[in-house]
């Protein structure tokens, strides 16, 4: 915008503008008009407008001086400035809310598909951008401001509402969503309720999807009874077994996270690895074997979901277990009910009463339950080294952000430098 458009229109040529007002005046003495000394009483209205005008109301209009103009234009200056950082400010808020946002990948959970100092691109709009639940939020914040001050008032509340997207999510898809158990399992120090758009992100990949019966198999998984092809960078862990004699022979370190343990004359070592690596480690001479890390079938770890010794589950030999679609009814009793309970209570927001063993929600005996969302079962690419839906179940509708789309930057903290080869990647 330039200067001129902002400047008063007589400051332009004020000389030029009398001209022309001086034009329609003929060249004639305007002839002098002779009032009486003393009006007659009860007169008063009948004063001629001329007269009056010229007496009281005229107006003289002075030229704008040279620092008034400077004043304005300074003023103006600031105000297109302000203007156009306001506008920026809410385009980038829009963006950001209903169209993609950058998220920053901080562990080793989904190794080596995406590594610990991405910067990735997540796309809100595939799956239809979430209305946000939490209207009163600071932007460009998530839980806190500083200390305890949250970022956030929860003062109002809006029903999970999700824009028209152009896709659906798929078997394979990479998501980012709302951690959903945080609760329960919280990352560092004790546990926190967060509204649901404020709970911490995290990102995995889809295993099941609604309807899908999930099943895994000594690391095999199953999903309606077809195997599922390994993503293409996943990792598992693997026990490396040398002589102590060669302790120093070999260097793990540059593999990633090592475990490190000795038995007799042998060292082991227990690290995530890549078929290829495994391969190559095989054939060197110092390694007298490499062998899959394997939960066996049979034997139940206590963290892993339903935490329930009704069901014998680890890892490495999980389910089989249906993963509720919005619609579907299933049969539920005390004995099914540590599956369903979290959801029925926590995502759908019913009471849940036992007596013996009789299920009763919302104060009425309950043989069947309905889904009213969909659910979703994730996994991390690094399988050994993932707190995943293997841990805490299901993944509901309500939390999905959206799906990685490309790595924008990545900076290796360790080695401390950038690595240009992941920049503008897809992720696959």
């Amino acid at each position: 915008m330039s200067d001129n458009e902002h400047e008063n229109p007589i400051s332009e040529n004020p000389e030029n503008q009398s001209d022309d007002s001086l034009h329609d005046i003929p060249n004639e003495e305007i002839p002098h008009i002779n009032l009486p000394e003393e009006l007659p009483q009860g007169d008063e209205t009948s004063i001629d407008p001329i007269a009056e005008t010229s007496s009281e109301n005229t107006t003289e209009i002075a030229p704008v001086s040279e620092s008034g103009e400077q004043t304005r234009r300074k003023k103006n200056i600031w105000r297109e400035w302000g203007e156009a950082l306001i506008f920026a400010f809410i385009g980038v808020l829009i963006l950001k809310l209903l169209v993609f946002e950058p998220f920053a990948i901080p562990s080793d959970s989904m190794d080596n598909t995406l590594l610990a100092g991405d910067y990735i691109v997540v796309n809100k709009l595939a799956y239809g951008a979430r209305i946000p639940q939490t209207p009163l939020s600071l932007p460009f914040s998530h839980q806190r401001l500083w200390g305890t001050t949250p970022a956030y008032l929860d003062w109002i509340s809006i029903p999970y509402t999700r824009l028209p997207g152009y896709d659906d999510i798929e078997r394979g898809d990479i998501l980012v969503f709302n951690f959903p158990a945080e609760d329960i399992m919280p990352l560092e120090g004790h546990p926190q309720s967060f509204p649901v758009d404020h709970r911490t992100h995290f990102i995995k990949r889809c295993m099941a999807l609604p309807g899908d019966t999930l099943v895994i198999a000594d690391r095999e998984v199953l999903v309606n009874g077809r195997i599922q092809a390994f993503p293409p960078a996943a990792l598992f862990s693997y026990i490396i077994k040398i002589d102590s004699l060669n302790r120093e022979s070999i260097r793990f370190d540059s593999l990633g996270m090592v475990r490190e343990s000795r038995q007799g004359r042998f060292w082991l070592f227990g690290l995530p690895l890549l078929p290829e690596q495994v391969d190559s480690l095989r054939r060197l001479k110092y390694v007298i074997s490499v062998e899959p890390e394997l939960a066996r079938a049979g034997t139940q770890d206590p963290q892993v979901f339903p935490h329930d010794e009704n069901f014998v589950w680890n890892l490495d030999n999980f389910g089989p277990l249906y993963v509720p679609k919005k619609g579907a009814t299933i049969p539920i009793s005390a004995d099914s009910l540590s599956l369903w309970q979290r959801i029925i209570v926590e995502y759908e927001h019913h009471v849940i009463q036992t007596q013996g063993d009789s299920v009763f929600i919302d104060g009425k005996l309950a043989t069947t339950y309905t889904f009213a969302m969909n659910y979703y079962f994730v996994m991390g690419d690094n399988r050994n080294l993932s707190m995943d839906s293997r841990y805490w179940g299901f993944v509901p509708e309500d939390h999905i952000v959206g799906r990685a789309s490309f790595v924008l930057f990545s900076y290796d903290k360790k080695a401390g430098h950038v690595r240009w080869d992941r920049c503008f990647s897809s992720i696959e």
